[in-house]
């Protein structure tokens, strides 16, 4: 009759036989317990670093090289009139003598890694009407109402200031034709030093200070009468005139309103 006992013990002296041989080659329990810890802590303290580091990472990467674009008036939130956040971009266009179209530019990379649509199809329903704060210019000819005296010279010498280039736009309200009623910053040659779109209009002599319902100046309103004053006293633009009308006053004559 068969040993069923010895047949019954031999898996057992393999499967020891297997735990000696396995516990030769890689120590002791502790010793196992130390390479188990080490093979789990060189899998995760690169992820956790990572999660550390990684959130911050897309955190910053999305808020100042992306970055948040509005591509209209109508997309900006409230709470960003209420901080008067400024934000970049390119002038695409230029209205008439106190307004023009940005293109938002949040971030980095535009011009080299980012692209700024260049046609109007492409442009059409992706930028900010902005209307100068502070100021009025002279009005152009439209909706059968006679242009201004240097209404022109207005457009003209706004078009050259802003168009094509990178400006700063200090975000203060949205007016009732859903344009952002902003003060504008641009960097003029030859030393690239900050100008205010405003008050270079004012010291042109090429616009006035806004008085009516609702005129924004960013705390500025007195060095911008400073600005007019000079103008004044000088007789430039507007002020060379024998009889001045102002913006406001020409277009109530001839439409039954303001700006």
């Amino acid at each position: 009759m068969p040993n069923n006992k010895a047949n019954d013990e031999e898996p057992w002296k393999t499967w020891n036989k297997i735990k000696l041989t396995f516990h030769q080659y890689m120590g002791s329990e502790e010793e196992l317990s130390n390479w188990a810890d080490s093979v789990v802590q060189s899998i995760w303290r690169p992820v956790a670093v990572g999660i550390v580091i990684g959130i911050p990472a897309v955190w910053a990467v999305s808020r100042f090289v992306v970055g948040k674009r509005y591509k209209t008036a109508g997309h900006i939130p409230p709470e960003v009139f209420e901080k008067a956040t400024r934000i970049r971009g390119k002038v695409v266009a230029v209205g008439d003598s106190d307004n023009f179209r940005l293109y938002h530019t949040p971030g980095l990379g535009w011009g080299w890694i980012r692209n700024i649509p260049k046609t109007r199809k492409e442009l059409q329903n992706q930028t900010i009407s902005i209307r100068i704060a502070g100021v009025d210019a002279p009005e152009g000819a439209h909706f059968g109402m006679p242009a201004q005296p240097f209404s022109a010279e207005a457009k003209q010498f706004l078009t050259k200031l802003v168009l094509n280039k990178r400006v700063q736009v200090q975000l203060l309200s949205r007016d009732q034709y859903s344009r952002v009623v902003a003060m504008a910053y641009v960097r003029k040659p030859p030393f690239f030093v900050k100008k205010n779109v405003s008050a270079e209009m004012l010291k042109a002599g090429l616009a006035s200070i806004y008085v009516a319902k609702g005129a924004q100046y960013a705390g500025m309103l007195d060095r911008l009468k400073k600005y007019e004053s000079r103008a004044k006293f000088f007789k430039r633009g507007i002020w060379s005139l024998k009889k001045y009308v102002s913006p406001g006053d020409h277009k109530a004559k001839h439409l039954g309103g303001g700006k």
